[in-house]
């Protein structure tokens, strides 16, 4: 086989395997979501469940700055269980992507010790949540199936 026969051939295989791996990008996505979207939300419902608890880990454990105890409670809470429905489906994905990442630094900051499994944990959010910020959340999303192209109709329509 003669050389620009073998790199039109090797080419093609390229070709074919590129297109085989952009196909997973959406499932990838997804499973990303689900994954980080279920730690988030399981969370914040740990910080539900126990209200008292909650106030004394603010109030003593966590250290975050700038806030009160009680409104850094009520705000992580919120994010940890608002934030992870909207990455979940896909509904401003991004702006619940760079909200949980806040949420992910404020944890590891705010902890005067963390156990090096954690910071590990958290870290591997925080690299799932910068991905899904910087390339997206995949096609598998609300604003992707039903909010982009309801806008994209109206557009032509005026």
């Amino acid at each position: 086989m003669n050389t620009p026969a073998l790199l039109m051939r090797s080419q093609s295989l390229w070709q074919t395997v590129t297109k085989a791996i952009d196909s997973l990008r959406a499932p990838a996505a997804l499973l990303a979501r689900l994954y980080v979207g279920q730690a988030f939300f399981l969370a914040g419902l740990t910080k539900l469940r126990d209200w008292d608890i909650t106030l004394l880990l603010f109030t003593e454990e966590y250290n975050v700055p700038l806030l009160s105890p009680e409104v850094a409670a009520v705000m992580g809470t919120a994010g940890e269980l608002v934030l992870p429905v909207l990455l979940v489906f896909g509904l401003a994905g991004r702006f619940a992507a760079l909200g949980l990442s806040v949420v992910n630094v404020v944890a590891v900051l705010s902890l005067s010790e963390i156990a090096p499994a954690a910071l590990q944990q958290h870290i591997t959010w925080g690299v799932l949540l910068a991905a899904l910020v910087l390339y997206g959340l995949g096609k598998w999303t609300i604003d992707c199936l039903w909010i982009r192209p309801s806008i994209e109709r109206r557009l032509r329509a005026n």
